[in-house]
């Protein structure tokens, strides 16, 4: 899939960072391989590499340029002609607060058996962006940069030099 340059965020040798085209949650990272494969161990090892660091980065970017309270990092891609990637996904305080005024989450609590060890986890918060800010047509308001801006302040941050 090709991705229009006005979401790329940055690039190295082996992986290119960008804005996940159809979300509505500002700095919402996508971190794909460059390489056609969708199994980690088909990398080279300098993709491999480079793949820690660039984690770390994207964490550390959302957090200190976007005031993420955290940052949720996930590979979940099994959709045939897409190479691997991994979902880069910053909760903001205002996230978390439209996730628990929004009744129709309550109901996930009837999955759990025993008291969790917090309010909500990832998965149900996971859940939640992409429900609510990737899916829907009229995704809620947004606190904070715009979904360029929050691109702008990211392609600052995650600069890497030149390949």
């Amino acid at each position: 899939m090709e991705i229009p340059q006005h979401f790329h965020v940055a690039e190295t040798a082996g992986w290119l960072v960008n804005h996940r085209m159809n979300s509505a949650l500002p700095g919402y990272l996508m971190i794909s391989s460059k390489t056609d494969t969708n199994d980690l161990s088909d990398l080279s090892e300098d993709a491999l590499a480079e793949l820690g660091p660039l984690l770390a980065k994207a964490q550390s970017s959302l957090k200190r340029q976007l005031n993420a309270q955290r940052v949720y990092i996930g590979r979940y891609g099994h959709t045939p002609g897409y190479p691997i990637h991994f979902h880069v996904i910053p909760i903001y305080e205002w996230v978390e607060a439209l996730f628990w005024k929004d009744a129709r989450y309550r109901l996930l609590e009837n999955f759990a058996e025993g008291p969790g060890e917090t309010a909500t986890d990832g998965a149900e918060l996971t859940l939640f962006v992409w429900r609510e800010f990737c899916e829907r047509a009229e995704p809620p308001p947004i606190r904070g940069p715009s979904v360029s801006e929050a691109i702008k302040l990211l392609r600052e941050a995650m600069r890497f030099p030149p390949l």
